[in-house]
């Protein structure tokens, strides 16, 4: 692995309600703001929804890494990425993992650890799911995310195949 990978912040977006390629595309320009380097960024893909109430639309996911600006920490950087949820319309959740506008997940902030009631880091399912896994294997299929010994192609290639999902 690479210094720039051991730095990478990884966030995952989500989107099942509304125009969600539009959505997800204007949530990727929103972020861009949060690093002075560039951005990557996988494909968007189809994927049915995991854990989500019966009859949940599917989602377009996508994933995006970028190196952190001086002095942003994990913490600081979850208020902006709540904070950008708010603006695409996400409410306070009323059913677990019911359909939103917009879903901003904080996979991984380089090597940090924490384990806080509002963030735990690495994000604790990003190693079992393939909606993660796949975009993020665009980028970065060697980055080995913290707490685990396999890289992102590794894990990939230990989950269960899903025919459901699909690079659109």
């Amino acid at each position: 692995m690479n210094s720039e990978n051991s730095k990478l912040v990884i966030i995952a977006l989500g989107s099942n309600l509304g125009k969600s390629r539009e959505i997800i595309q204007a949530a990727i320009a929103h972020v861009k703001f949060c690093t002075d380097f560039s951005v990557k960024q996988s494909s968007v893909w189809q994927t049915t929804p995991v854990d989500c109430p019966p009859d949940s639309p599917k989602f377009l996911n996508a994933v995006v890494g970028f190196i952190p600006q001086k002095g942003e920490t994990p913490e600081s950087l979850l208020q902006k990425l709540q904070d950008l949820e708010k603006v695409f319309g996400r409410t306070p959740k009323k059913v677990l993992n019911e359909a939103r506008p917009l879903d901003l997940d904080l996979i991984a902030f380089g090597k940090e650890v924490r384990q806080l009631p509002e963030l735990i880091l690495p994000h604790p399912r990003a190693h079992l799911r393939r909606f993660v896994l796949q975009p993020l294997s665009e980028f970065a299929p060697e980055l080995i995310l913290p707490g685990q010994t396999k890289t992102v192609l590794q894990l990939l290639v230990d989950l269960p195949p899903d025919e459901t999902m699909a690079r659109c």
